[in-house]
């Protein structure tokens, strides 16, 4: 399963959403963040889950794709969804059967969380997939420019989370293959108690660590040796250039904010 994990791929496209300006996708992910928390009822959640289907299909990013790389995060929506279900004790009583009693705002509240963390998760993963890191890296840094006035370190802030989505899938794979590796000697991980099982946690741990630091170790002495000194004076090959794409994207999220808006009251 981990070498399924999408967090932190890219993968090369000519799609609508894979020719859009970083700095568009940053700030259009960002502003959805915000209208996601406008959604209070049945059609404006129901609106944001279509508009992040019609997204998904013009990334042309396989939605099985996507649910597959995204299962540890579905055991998490999963168990959102029974925490609501089974703990909030308030509106009618919908079920009551033994010790298990649903409620009407414990649906509610179940369905709606739940899919508030769905459709965030689904579109910042598109973000991931369809940009590459270096893109991200100078969105980032173009859109937090005006920062540089407080001095705040833009370039190294942009650059290290760069690196930090660049090496997800990385460790994934090879946290899979030392995995791997353990239960070809007979390790196992997923019996016995909780003790026994956080036993055999650590022989995993320990190496992944190391692997980790030796990169990072890699990693900074390539970067020494090409002459890296920050941001300053630094130029790029690729410019960013915002188009008619980028604005569309905009003005279909702006209508959707203000859809929201409105649908609250119905």
């Amino acid at each position: 399963m981990l070498e399924k994990m999408i967090f932190g791929r890219f993968i090369p496209g000519t799609s609508f959403i894979h020719k859009l300006d970083p700095r568009a996708k940053l700030s259009f992910v960002f502003l959805f963040i915000i209208a996601v928390f406008i959604a209070n009822n049945v059609w404006t959640y129901g609106l944001l889950l279509a508009f992040t289907l019609l997204v998904i299909f013009v990334s042309r990013i396989r939605i099985y794709f996507l649910i597959n790389g995204l299962k540890p995060i579905i055991f998490l929506i999963v168990f959102t969804f029974l925490m609501h279900i089974f703990f909030t004790k308030e509106g009618a009583l919908l079920v009551d059967w033994k010790f298990i009693k649903i409620y009407e705002e414990g649906l509610r509240q179940a369905i709606f969380i739940s899919t508030r963390f769905l459709v965030l998760v689904l579109m910042t993963s598109i973000l991931t997939l369809t940009t590459t890191p270096i893109s991200i890296t100078d969105g980032l840094e173009e859109l937090l420019n005006p920062f540089k006035r407080f001095k705040l370190p833009v370039h190294e802030l942009a650059l290290m989370m760069s690196i930090s989505l660049r090496f997800i899938p990385t460790l994934m794979d090879e946290t899979d293959k030392i995995l791997k590796a353990q239960l070809a000697r007979g390790s196992d991980i997923s019996t016995g108690s909780v003790k026994q099982r956080i036993g055999a946690v650590i022989p995993l741990l320990v190496p992944l660590f190391v692997s980790a630091f030796k990169r990072a170790e890699d990693l900074a002495i390539a970067m020494e040796v090409r002459g890296y000194r920050g941001g300053e004076g630094r130029t790029r090959y690729r410019q960013l250039s915002w188009g008619y794409r980028d604005t569309t994207i905009m003005v279909l999220l702006l209508m959707l904010i203000i859809s929201l808006y409105f649908l609250r009251g119905v």
